[in-house]
């Protein structure tokens, strides 16, 4: 026997309530997701994406939803009621991240959050945001902290990482964080959990010089690719662009030393690190 609407409305979770919310007003207006996707200037396999949970309802998309349908600002106060605890334009990275079977990383200045221990990442918030209260501070380390439950896992999502060699030769917090950083970087890869490359200064100009890169692929929807500057990031899409970033992946890639060079370099690091601390 069918439960009534009120505990079935009672079970689903916020992010399951806009999704079928979408849905049916979608479909009560007779579009297609095809032709939802036009009219909001994104793809129908976009809309089947966040009708299926695996793309977050985004403030700027909710706009643009409401507007094509017609719904006030119905859809805009759902994107708003779901507060992300991490910066507003990683928010929905992170959501993807949690769904991806592989990341791919490429960083070229700091350690991707992914893999920061928690000084390292007090540091580099800090740096970011002098000014911010401490008990901000405290939400996005942890925050950022709590992404790297992903890789409890022992084998999904495969994770694939190249830093570039100035992301070794930072300092961010001090001497002891750096050797801390680098030898919890080394140490997921003497796990055989990660797979890291690191790009030398020797290398020269390569295909992702200058960039934060991410890409993500998932088991039932198409790669999106994720870059980052200072203070903002952007979430791509579309065919033609990811496989553009993906070509940049793999130039850095090429460019990089091989695993095991790479893991006794950032060992080596390490290591010089901590005499350096000690001293």
């Amino acid at each position: 026997m069918a439960k009534p609407k009120d505990q079935d409305d009672a079970a689903q979770t916020p992010e399951e309530f806009a999704r079928d919310e979408l849905r049916r007003h979608r479909e009560a207006a007779g579009l297609t997701q095809e032709a939802l996707g036009k009219r909001i200037f994104t793809s129908g396999a976009y809309v089947g994406q966040m009708e299926c949970g695996t793309r977050r309802l985004r403030p700027e998309i909710a706009e643009a939803i409401d507007r094509a349908l017609d719904t006030g600002d119905y859809f805009t106060r759902l994107a708003r009621a779901f507060k992300s605890k991490h910066i507003e334009y990683f928010a929905a990275v992170a959501e993807l991240e949690g769904r991806a079977t592989a990341t791919y990383d490429y960083a070229c200045t700091l350690v991707p959050g992914l893999l920061q221990t928690a000084d390292y990442a007090r540091a580099v918030v800090r740096a970011t945001s002098p000014t911010a209260l401490a008990e901000r501070v405290d939400a996005l380390v942890v925050a950022r902290i709590e992404r790297a439950r992903l890789l409890g896992d022992p084998e999904t999502p495969q994770v694939w990482v190249v830093l570039h060699e100035a992301v070794l030769r930072t300092t961010v917090g001090g001497a002891a964080v750096m050797a801390a950083q680098l030898q919890h970087i080394a140490s997921y890869v003497r796990a055989h959990r990660i797979t890291v490359q690191v790009v030398p200064f020797s290398a020269g100009a390569h295909g992702a010089l200058g960039s934060l890169l991410r890409i993500l692929q998932f088991a039932d929807a198409p790669d999106v690719a994720y870059v980052e500057g200072p203070h903002a990031g952007q979430l791509l899409d579309y065919p033609a662009l990811v496989r553009r970033h993906w070509r940049s992946y793999d130039l850095a890639r090429a460019a990089a030393l091989s695993p095991e060079v790479s893991l006794s370099l950032i060992e080596s690091v390490a290591e010089e690190y901590a005499k350096c601390a000690q001293a």
